[in-house]
C-alpha cells in the first residue's frame, strides 16, 4: 500500500512526495489504528521535452511516439512508457539493444520539469537463428510461412509482434510463445518460437426450430490442419423435414508455398417450400491472393471465384406466385465473383480487437452461359473493440443489391432475405422477406441491410465460457423500394458461448421487438459438437 501511495503521488506531478513507514496501534474497544505519515511537497508539470544521442531520425519525427509533454503534470508512469515507445521505434529498424535513459532536470521557479530522453542505439542485429518447438502435429513450414522475422534479416520488434499475431490467427494453437536471446555475436540473435497445439479436428451436431422446418438437425465433420500441411478440409449435411443440404470444402491457404490461397466446394442441396421444390447441386472454386504489391497492407486480399448451380424447380403449388411458377424446371447459375477483402482480427473466434471489410461483385449470365442473369453486389464491415475486464464490443454492417439483367432471369432464391441466427436473431431462417401481395409468398427482395451490435463478456474466463447481449436489426427491399429505416426489423437478446472440452457451444435467444400479426414473439437457436 505504500508503495501504491507513492506512486500515485509521483504519477501526479509530486515528484517530491514522502511516504513514512506505517504505524500501527491497538486502541481498545475500536481495533487496529494504521497510520501513514505523508509530505506531499509541490505539485510540478512537464517543461521542455528532448530526445539526444543517437538519433535515427529527426528528433521532431522520434517526438511523436513521446506522450510526457501532453501531460500537465509530470508522470513516471507516462515517462516508463515513453522509454518503451522509443526503445520499439529502434527495435523496429535492427537496434534490438537500444537504451533510452530519462534525464531530469527540476526548475524551481517555474515548478516544471525538464525532461531529456538519451539514446544510445547500438549495434544492428540480426536474427541468426530461428528455433520452433511444440509443434508436434504442425510442420515447421506452417509455421515459418506465418512468421514476419526471417533468419538473417534485421531485427525488428514489428515484425515479432506481427509474427505472433499471425500464428494466433491460424487458430492451431492456444498459446504461442516468442522469445529472444543474444546469439553467438553482439549483433545477432535467436529467436524461439514454442506452440502449444489444439485440436484441429471437429465434429458438430446443431438443432434449431423453425415454422417452416420444425425441427432441424447439422452435423459436420472437420479437419483444420489436415495433415499438420495448415489445410482445410469439411463436410456438413443439414436435415429437416422439408429440406436437407450436403456440403464438401476444402481450401489450401498456401498454394505452392506461395501465398495464393485456393477452395473447391461441392454441395447438393433439396428443400420443399410451401409453393414449390428446389433441388439444386453446384460447384464452385475461388483463388485468394495479396495486394501488398497495390500499396495495400497484408490483411487484405483480392479473390476470384466460379460457381455453377443447377437448380431443379418442381412441385409448384397451384395458387403459388407467378414468379415462383416462372422458375419451373432447371435454372442454371453460372457465375463469376470479384471481392475485396481486409481481414485484421486477432483470432478466428472469441476475437477481441480488429476489423473484417468486404466487397464484393458477382457476376452471373452472359458469356458465362447459363439461365440467370444478374448483378449481385455485397457489403460488410466488422469493428471489434476492447473495453473494460476484457470484455468486447462489436459493430457490425452488411448490404446487398441485386440487379437482373435482360437475357435471362432473376431467380427468386438469388435475392435477398433475412432471418435466424446469422443475421437478425429472433426470426425464423429467411422469413425477412417482401411478400406477392395477390399470394403472400415470400419471394426474396433486390436491397437487403443488417445491423448488429454486440457486447460479450467473460462469464468463466479460465473456461472460455463467454455471455453476450445484442441487438438485431435489418430489412429486405423490393427493387422500386427506397432503402429505409423505417419499419426496420427489430430484435434484442442474449447468449452463451462456450469452447468446451466437447466442442463449440452456441445458445442464443433474440426476442422479436416489433412483433407482427402471424410472427412468434421470439426464437431460440444452438448448436453444440466435439473435438478429435
Amino acid at each position: 500500500d505504500v508503495h501504491k501511495i507513492a506512486a500515485f503521488y509521483h504519477n501526479h506531478g509530486f515528484i517530491r512526495a514522502k511516504v513514512g513507514e506505517p504505524r500501527v496501534t491497538y486502541v481498545e474497544g475500536d481495533g487496529l489504528h494504521i497510520t501513514i505519515e505523508l509530505e506531499e511537497g509541490e505539485q510540478f508539470g512537464v517543461g521542455a521535452v528532448t530526445v539526444e544521442g543517437d538519433l535515427i531520425e529527426p528528433q521532431e519525427k522520434l517526438l511523436e511516439v513521446v506522450r510526457i509533454g501532453k501531460e500537465k503534470v509530470f508522470n513516471r508512469e507516462v515517462v516508463r512508457k515513453d522509454i518503451l515507445s522509443l526503445r520499439n521505434r529502434y527495435a523496429d529498424v535492427g537496434y534490438a539493444y537500444a537504451e533510452v535513459v530519462p534525464a531530469t532536470r527540476e526548475n524551481e521557479e517555474k515548478k516544471v520539469v525538464d525532461i531529456t530522453y538519451r539514446i544510445s542505439k547500438g549495434k544492428k542485429v540480426r536474427f541468426e537463428r530461428i528455433n520452433i518447438t511444440g509443434n508436434n502435429i504442425t510442420r515447421d513450414k506452417v509455421i515459418r510461412r506465418e512468421l514476419k522475422a526471417v533468419e538473417g534479416e534485421y531485427f525488428s520488434g514489428k515484425a515479432l509482434r506481427r509474427s505472433t499475431q499471425n500464428l494466433h490467427r491460424l487458430g492451431f494453437f492456444e498459446d504461442v510463445e516468442v522469445r529472444t536471446k543474444k546469439g553467438s555475436s553482439d549483433d545477432s540473435m535467436i529467436l524461439d518460437v514454442n506452440v502449444k497445439e489444439r485440436r484441429t479436428g471437429s465434429f458438430s451436431i446443431g438443432a434449431g426450430y423453425s415454422s417452416v422446418d420444425k425441427a432441424i438437425a447439422t452435423f459436420q465433420v472437420s479437419q483444420n490442419n489436415l495433415m499438420g500441411r495448415g489445410q482445410k478440409i469439411s463436410t456438413s449435411a443439414r436435415l429437416g423435414s422439408k429440406s436437407s443440404q450436403y456440403d464438401i470444402r476444402f481450401i489450401e491457404p498456401w498454394l505452392f508455398d506461395r501465398p495464393l490461397s485456393t477452395s473447391f466446394d461441392l454441395y447438393k442441396w433439396e428443400r420443399e417450400y410451401d409453393e414449390y421444390t428446389k433441388d439444386s447441386l453446384g460447384v464452385g472454386l475461388s483463388v485468394g491472393f495479396p495486394l501488398t504489391g497495390l500499396g495495400l497492407d497484408e490483411f487484405t486480399r483480392g479473390s476470384v471465384g466460379y460457381a455453377y448451380d443447377n437448380a431443379d424447380i418442381s412441385d409448384i403449388a397451384d395458387e403459388a406466385s407467378q414468379v415462383i411458377k416462372d422458375m419451373e424446371g432447371s435454372n442454371v447459375t453460372s457465375s463469376i465473383t470479384i471481392g475485396i477483402r481486409r481481414d485484421s482480427k486477432d483470432r478466428p473466434w472469441n476475437t477481441h480487437e480488429g476489423s473484417v471489410n468486404s466487397l464484393s461483385f458477382e457476376y452471373a449470365g452472359g458469356l458465362l452461359g447459363g439461365d440467370a442473369y444478374f448483378n449481385k453486389y455485397r457489403a460488410r464491415s466488422a469493428w471489434y473493440f476492447p473495453v473494460i475486464w476484457d470484455t468486447v464490443f462489436l459493430v457490425q454492417g452488411r448490404w446487398g443489391y441485386v440487379t437482373r439483367r435482360s437475357g435471362g432471369d432473376l431467380p427468386v432464391y438469388q435475392k435477398f432475405r433475412l432471418g435466424g441466427i446469422n443475421s437478425v436473431r429472433g426470426f425464423d431462417y429467411a422469413s425477412i422477406s417482401p411478400v406477392d401481395p395477390a399470394t403472400g409468398d415470400r419471394i426474396g427482395g433486390e436491397k437487403m441491410m443488417v445491423y448488429n451490435l454486440e457486447y460479450r463478456f467473460p462469464l468463466v474466463a479460465e473456461q472460455g465460457i463467454v455471455g453476450l447481449v445484442f441487438f438485431d436489426a435489418g430489412n429486405v427491399f423490393e427493387k422500386d423500394e427506397s432503402w429505409t429505416f423505417s419499419g426496420i426489423r427489430r430484435t434484442a437478446g442474449a447468449g452463451i458461448r462456450w469452447y468446451s472440452p466437447i466442442g463449440p457451444l452456441r445458445l442464443e435467444y433474440g426476442k422479436n421487438l416489433d412483433r407482427r400479426e402471424g410472427e412468434d414473439s421470439g426464437n431460440w437457436e444452438f448448436t453444440v459438437g466435439g473435438i478429435f
